[in-house]
């Protein structure tokens, strides 16, 4: 069975060290990720997860980090408890979050890998705009 991945950007007026620090700053991502805690000590190799309640279901997604350059990319292997799968690993999606800056402008890259079909293509792109377009929110003070 193939898989699609999905990549796609936002574009924010702020320095890339505050984007990335919008990323990784677990008080930061609480406020813009619909109340989310993340969890990680950002070495390659160790756990990040994301936990919370949404819809009155608590849920805990996890991955393991698997590439870090701080300041400018991440990538990590993720499973969502609420995705239907089993914790397996081919249930896992590879997720990378890439920065660059010019002229004060930061960009955003955003992957994904191992989505199922075009509807859930569309629905995490519309998940990462969302998540994402908060943070640009409070980065350019809107």
């Amino acid at each position: 069975m193939s898989t699609l991945a999905l990549t796609t950007t936002v574009t924010f007026n702020a320095p890339k060290a505050e984007v990335w620090q919008g990323l990784t700053d677990p008080e930061i991502v609480k406020q813009y990720f619909f109340g989310t805690t993340l969890k990680s000590d950002w070495q390659v190799g160790s756990p990040i997860t994301f936990s919370g309640e949404w819809d009155g279901n608590s849920y805990e997604d996890k991955g393991t980090i698997l590439e870090i350059t701080p300041g400018e990319y991440l990538k990590y292997n993720y499973w969502s408890s609420m995705s239907g799968q089993e914790d397996k690993p081919e249930n896992y999606a590879n997720v990378s979050y890439s920065l660059s800056e010019a002229d004060g402008v930061t960009t955003l890259t955003i992957t994904q890998d191992n989505i199922k079909d075009e509807a859930a293509k569309e629905h995490s792109e519309q998940n990462w705009q969302m998540v994402f377009g908060g943070l640009k929110k409070m980065l350019e003070g809107e």
